[in-house]
């Protein structure tokens, strides 16, 4: 990088180190059985953080990358570590650790890792709390090649003698940012006190805070460095429109009248706080309308069942927080709706980011009362993107 570019780094982003780009599944070196997963999955190409991150890990380096979700940020460490780890009948040691910030997203990447590793034999388990402890410790005693979990219920199951760490050859941690932003960070660093000196490490974060950066340089030797650039990402195919409603009370008939439009599709739609999920859900069904609702105040069971109707589309309209922003693969979501704007621009294209996955198109709409003008245009800047007053004729772009 040339020096007179390093200046316009801004404060949350890394410096690329590792310029090798693969563009081909076909030309990483993978095990056969692999390369037979990740087609099978549907992938043909690799996307861009995938063609620069899958190598320097399997060639063992410790790994540090900032890209937005959806960009295939599972897939890359998925992949990665299927490459890396030896599978065979005799070897049931845990060999590599995956945590991430909630157990959806836990969930999630458990099953794309199995779905990846569909010819390789693999056993994957989530280990997330909500569910039973002691189910949790006789599977990892039984013995499973790759444990994907949240830092609370990882390290209670570590502690408990369950988890046995002596052969992890890869920790990953999924969204720093938000785990530490959780205030998991004591739970991350004991869960590392745990894991053998020559550990590989694997962080992905889709902002580069100073308590991820604290972490690498505690945790990781020498790491190669990966951005993948904001304006890469997956706002690109989303068209974004703002509704101006001067009144946060006018935003309820304006969502109603837009109510038709948005039954053609699958939409979520996004509130800033778990309250007013439950006040939106009341009020939408009270008008008729068939809503579905979660949020992280509800029971395990109950979330899941909700994300199951949702995925396979027997709920249309789901009501979320920014808990569901983060990871979670709804793949016809072509329609999101901030009924209130985040609270934090990084969150934006978290929420909207989902629509435009891999070449999908999408299309978001922003309420914005006049207290919210600020926030649109400071989203609008630092994406370097723009949000345009929603068109009459937004049916026929959904």
């Amino acid at each position: 990088m040339a020096s007179e570019e390093l200046k316009d780094i801004p404060e949350n982003e890394i410096e690329s180190n590792w310029d090798e780009v693969v563009d081909n599944f076909d030309n990483m070196g993978l095990k056969p059985d692999l390369l037979r997963g990740i087609y099978a999955y549907g992938f043909e190409r690799p996307s861009a953080i995938q063609q620069r991150a899958i190598i320097p890990v399997v060639k063992g380096h410790d790994v540090i990358a900032q890209a937005q979700s959806g960009t295939g940020k599972t897939a890359t460490f998925s992949i990665s570590i299927l490459q890396r780890i030896n599978i065979n009948p005799e070897n049931h040691q845990t060999q590599a650790l995956i945590l991430a910030p909630t157990r959806e997203l836990a969930q999630q990447i458990q099953k794309v890792v199995i779905a990846l590793g569909d010819y390789m034999k693999i056993d994957c388990m989530a280990c997330v709390g909500g569910t039973n402890v002691r189910e949790d410790m006789d599977k990892l005693r039984a013995g499973v090649h790759i444990v994907v979990g949240t830092p609370g219920r990882v390290f209670d199951m570590i502690n408990r003698g369950a988890l046995k760490t002596q052969s992890v050859q890869i920790f990953c941690l999924d969204e720093a940012d938000e785990m530490l932003s959780r205030g998991f960070k004591d739970q991350i660093y004991e869960v590392f006190q745990h894991l053998p000196q020559e550990t590989q490490v694997v962080l992905l974060s889709a902002t580069m805070p100073a308590d991820v950066l604290e972490v690498s340089k505690k945790f990781m030797r020498d790491p190669v460095r990966i951005l993948v650039k904001r304006d890469e990402l997956t706002l690109e195919g989303i068209k974004q429109f703002y509704i101006a409603v001067e009144k946060e009370e006018w935003k309820l008939d304006t969502l109603s009248d837009l109510y038709e439009t948005v039954t053609i599709t699958q939409a979520v739609i996004f509130c800033n706080s778990r309250r007013k999920v439950d006040w939106l859900t009341e009020k939408l069904t009270a008008r008729e309308f068939t809503v579905s609702a979660m949020h992280g105040d509800m029971e395990q069971k109950q979330r899941e069942l909700i994300m199951k109707e949702f995925r396979s589309g027997s709920s249309r309209v789901l009501i979320t927080t920014d808990l569901l922003a983060r990871g979670i693969d709804v793949q016809q979501v072509s329609l999101v709706i901030n009924y209130d704007l985040p609270n934090n621009r990084e969150n934006y294209i978290h929420r909207i980011g989902r629509g435009g996955r891999f070449g999908r198109k999408g299309v978001a709409i922003n309420f914005a009362t006049n207290d919210d003008v600020r926030m649109l245009r400071d989203i609008e800047q630092f994406y370097n993107t723009q949000i345009e007053e929603m068109p009459m004729n937004v049916a026929d772009l959904i």
